[in-house]
């Protein structure tokens, strides 16, 4: 689908208020759920050179928006030490696209310059990287294990697509036992219904839709 800047970074707050006041209008709340820090995940999907780059085949304007509230999520996490995971979506070649061969007529092919991270949120050498063949960043990956190893019962997803890999990260993380939460201004899909759709049914189902502001006051000591 043909991607539309639908979110600038000077409109983002603006638009922030109004996902949240549809979201949290059309759901219950759930107040018994809530960003704990140091038992959660920080979960950076796919903010690849191939959607997150004004060059890039699949580029998502809407990406410039967030790239700066994903960064301050991830200073924040590295700042109290906490995990953060990041996903690199790429194939090695058409033997491994299974249903997304018969979905698009292009891929991410490992090794190329879109299968890797834009240096905004390039990982230190200590963060967890994980390559992923499909939207799912659990499946065939060592993400479960990761978080389980660590003791950690939360995910924050952030990156791209909201109603791609991060809806179904979100929900294979909450069918895992997962509480699952997500910024609606770090994600980005290539349409604003796309993306508000993706929120509305992730709200309704499986995760905590927040904002980055709300995510660091969390994370932010009591004075």
């Amino acid at each position: 689908m043909r991607s539309v800047n639908y979110a600038t970074p000077e409109a983002l707050d603006a638009k922030t208020h109004e996902w949240l006041q549809l979201v949290r209008s059309s759901v219950h709340e759930r107040p018994g759920l809530a960003v704990v820090p140091e038992r959660c995940a920080l979960l950076v999907i796919d903010m690849l050179h191939y959607f997150a780059a004004p060059d890039g085949r699949a580029y998502l304007p809407a990406s410039a928006a967030i790239v700066p509230r994903v960064r301050s999520l991830v200073d924040a996490w590295r700042q109290a030490g906490g995990t953060l995971v990041f996903t690199r979506h790429c194939h090695d070649g058409v033997h491994d696209l299974g249903m997304l061969g018969k979905f698009f007529s292009d891929y991410i092919r490992n090794g190329e310059r879109e299968s890797t991270l834009i240096a905004a949120l390039e990982p230190l050498a200590t963060e967890t990287v994980l390559r992923k063949t499909t939207y799912d960043a659990f499946f065939g990956t060592a993400l479960q294990e990761t978080l389980e190893r660590r003791h950690l019962t939360q995910v924050l997803v952030t990156g791209v697509l909201t109603h791609m890999c991060c809806e179904t990260t979100a929900r294979s993380a909450f069918v895992r036992g997962f509480e699952v939460f997500v910024p609606a201004d770090a994600t980005a899909s290539s349409q604003e219904r796309l993306h508000v759709g993706s929120l509305l049914g992730m709200a309704d189902s499986v995760a905590i839709i927040t904002s980055t502001q709300e995510v660091l006051k969390r994370c932010l000591p009591t004075p």
